[in-house]
């Protein structure tokens, strides 16, 4: 392999410096807690600590799409979890999610509190939990978790790859943006051709899948994340279009879109939700 002329790859990889980069401050080779900091625990039994990024986003959406279809013990407590600040590392997140990621999720609503952490374990969780978007048919269960996973292992090359260095990395690198842009490229038309055949990801009906996928394919990629919607042509995906719209359209996706968000306009950030209420300042 031809590397740079300035570069020389290390015998033994070290952290001993910041990469550089907008989150040079926590990439760093080892995990556990940097501090002690308890979590804060509100009134309802599931408790979300977490923050409005698309992965957030699925979660937030899946408890408000729970209780707009009348799933009141879906009521939650979302704290926000400052990545930037490094929250995610202080010792009662990691006591719930080791890999110090958000979101993460207690269920406290048995005799012993559960921890739940990736979001695609948490999307089932909650799915089985009140028997709602996740079909009992064998071959529709089957294709929504199919959905579900192809989300779980293609996204991390639209945001740690392509996202990564086209827009966060401290140089661009070609190589890198070429080939990371050309999955996503892919990614898009494979999603576009599903939805071409159905209304929503795993068929006829909404479903996790939907809930896991629009908020990086439809909320982040077709609404301009990284500004690059017009280098990856995402309006040429007409299917995936579509769908986007109908999802961002649903009062439920709206009202999940806001929780503990901290982007966008000041006035449209709900950093905690503790309530159904704290919706009213935002009519």
């Amino acid at each position: 392999m031809n590397f740079p002329a300035d570069y020389e790859p290390p015998k033994v990889w070290e952290w001993n410096k910041e990469n550089g980069g907008q989150f040079a401050n926590i990439n760093r080779p080892v995990a556990g807690a940097t501090h002690d900091k308890d979590l804060p625990v509100g009134k309802h039994p599931l408790q979300l600590y977490s923050l409005g990024t698309p992965n957030g986003i699925k979660v937030t959406v899946m408890l408000e799409e729970l209780l707009e279809a009348g799933h009141g013990g879906a009521e939650y407590d979302a704290w926000l979890i400052r990545i930037s600040n490094g929250d995610q590392f202080g010792s009662g997140f990691v006591g719930v999610n080791p890999n110090s990621k958000i979101p993460a999720l207690l269920d406290r609503s048995g005799p012993k509190p559960v921890r739940i952490f990736e979001s695609g374990a948490i999307l089932m969780h909650l799915a089985e939990k009140f028997g709602a978007f996740l079909p009992t048919e064998p071959s529709l269960r089957a294709e929504v978790l199919s959905w579900l996973f192809w989300q779980v292992g293609s996204t991390p090359y639209l945001g740690g790859g392509f996202g990564h260095f086209y827009a966060y990395a401290p140089m661009r690198i070609e190589y890198c943006i070429d080939r990371f842009a050309m999955e996503v490229k892919r990614q898009l038309d494979v999603l576009d051709r599903r939805l071409a055949e159905v209304e929503y990801v795993g068929g006829s009906e909404i479903s996790i899948a939907d809930f896991a996928i629009w908020p990086w394919y439809g909320a982040a990629l077709a609404g301009g994340a990284y500004n690059a919607a017009e280098f990856l042509q995402v309006d040429s995906y007409r299917n995936v279009q579509r769908w986007n719209e109908a999802i961002a359209a649903r009062p439920a996706v709206q009202r999940g879109k806001q929780v503990n968000s901290t982007f966008g306009p000041d006035d449209q950030q709900m950093h905690e939700r503790h309530d159904a209420s704290d919706f009213d300042r935002f009519k």
